[in-house]
């Protein structure tokens, strides 16, 4: 007998973590590797976020609710529609993952050292994010907790090993069109 009920709805997947822990670059190899769509977080920044980091100044809370309303806007077109993406966000507390959150929905922490991560920052030529604020990144970061639909991947290997990882773990299915090709 062949089963032909439809296969679960694939997620979408929040790559987070602070800045230089590998989300673009993961989520970029899995949304291709996937063929999902695939949307860049920092691109949905207000204009004035993306000054205050340049200057080196650390956003609030305040400043991060409208750039997460444009997320969750994201994510909730792509569940409601249901249709698999890959976004970025550094979603460090938990107040905003809840804000995010939702059937289909699931995040996935790259977590590194502070080390590993400050070289990937020093390293780096085209972000508008210094190195200097990392140490605020990492106070603010609140690691998802075991009752939050999180899967933990550790930073700083090769990015393909961890996009591999995710794959493996969250059992995603490529799109057809990328497995026809």
């Amino acid at each position: 007998m062949i089963d032909d009920s439809p296969a679960p709805q694939q997620p979408v997947v929040v790559v987070m973590g602070v800045s230089g822990s590998g989300k673009s670059t993961v989520a970029g190899i899995l949304a291709g590797q996937l063929a999902w769509d695939f949307a860049e977080g920092d691109d949905l920044h207000p204009v004035a976020n993306v000054a205050k980091m340049s200057a080196g100044i650390p956003l609030t809370d305040e400043d991060r609710w409208p750039w997460l309303d444009r997320i969750a806007a994201w994510i909730h077109h792509h569940t409601a529609s249901g249709v698999p993406g890959i976004i970025t966000c550094s979603a460090l507390k938990r107040s905003y993952r809840d804000k995010l959150s939702g059937d289909n929905v699931v995040f996935v922490h790259l977590a590194g050292t502070k080390d590993v991560i400050g070289q990937r920052l020093t390293a780096r030529l085209d972000h508008y994010m210094p190195a200097t604020l990392l140490d605020s990144q990492i106070a603010t970061l609140e690691p998802p907790e075991a009752d939050e639909n999180a899967l933990s991947v550790v930073a700083g290997r090769a990015p393909a090993e961890e996009a591999a990882e995710i794959i493996r773990c969250l059992a995603l299915i490529p799109e057809a069109r990328a497995a026809s090709q």
